[in-house]
């Protein structure tokens, strides 16, 4: 098979991994920055352009698109899938993955499980909104936040008014959730592909720390999963439309509740915390499932 990868950068590991994996395979792989894409879209014959060439006859797409090049990007899977190569999560769910608000919304009409959270415009509104959450400790995030950035912690209501009226000050989009304390400050990364989750791992914050994420100090080791657990990251996978996602759910008196799913996650934290060879697993994914135009949307929308 001829597969492309999307990736910015071809040295790092999750890109590395997965030229590996393809390789090992018996697979033709290039990885493709997806900024030096150009498009041709024109009726019945769409086109791509790579640095002076025309992109032809690839079976399959791996999106890796970072969040700050999420229109462009998913601009690109979009033509990929209008030209009928099969994406491994398609330009749709990714979109939706992204938008933190969206997402949510979207998880909550399925019924999974996810800590309270408020959304509000006015900062005349910033009580109530506390208080519908459940009131101080509470979490408020910036919705374009990625890897705990744009995160804080309000311990009493007095800061949390403070830090949503200042957020709100500066015309930023914020969520506000309720703070799940029983978790202490550990979250479990759930990796899914085709529909299954295949690795997982707990990711533990650092000593005064709440936020668990790897880039920010936190450390990561292997978990045993129970079945609810499982079921609610596979639904969350399912509801966002992805094939391949990273599901965060953290461990709560009433059961796993997701924080998050994210449409490109790393390979490094959870190869190296469950030794499994996921690169691999996800070109088992395309072998299996690859077919020209073969995806729900087939660009639209």
């Amino acid at each position: 098979m001829k597969i492309a990868i999307l990736s910015r950068n071809k040295k790092l590991y999750s890109t590395r991994r997965l030229v590996e994996a393809c390789k090992l395979r018996g697979h033709e792989v290039r990885v493709i920055d997806t900024l030096r894409c150009y498009m041709n879209i024109t009726s019945e014959q769409p086109e791509l352009h790579y640095r002076g060439e025309t992109l032809q006859d690839y079976d399959a797409v791996i999106p890796r698109i970072g969040a700050s090049i999420t229109f462009y990007g998913t601009a690109v899977v979009r033509q990929f899938e209008m030209m009928g190569v099969f994406p491994v999560n398609e330009s749709v769910a990714i979109s939706r993955a992204r938008d933190k608000l969206r997402s949510l919304q979207l998880l909550s009409r399925d019924g999974v499980g996810m800590p309270k959270t408020g959304y509000a415009h006015s900062p005349d509104d910033v009580q109530d909104l506390i208080q519908m959450v459940g009131g101080a400790p509470l979490v408020i995030k910036l919705l374009e936040g990625t890897q705990g950035i744009g995160v804080v912690l309000a311990e009493t209501r007095k800061a949390a008014e403070s830090v949503i009226e200042a957020f709100m000050g500066l015309n930023a989009n914020i969520l506000v959730q309720e703070f799940i304390k029983e978790a202490g400050g550990a979250d479990i990364r759930c990796f899914v592909v085709g529909g299954r989750v295949v690795a997982a791992m707990m990711r533990q914050a650092p000593e005064g720390e709440f936020r668990s994420n790897l880039h920010r100090g936190g450390t990561a080791t292997l978990v045993k999963l129970t079945p609810k657990e499982r079921a609610t990251a596979v639904k969350a996978a399912r509801v966002m439309g992805l094939n391949v996602a990273g599901v965060d759910i953290l461990r709560s008196e009433r059961g796993p509740l997701v924080m998050e799913v994210n449409s490109s996650p790393g390979l490094e934290g959870i190869e190296m915390a469950t030794g499994k060879d996921v690169a691999g697993m996800i070109i088992e994914f395309i072998e299996k499932n690859a077919r020209p135009h073969r995806t729900k949307t087939r660009g639209k929308g």
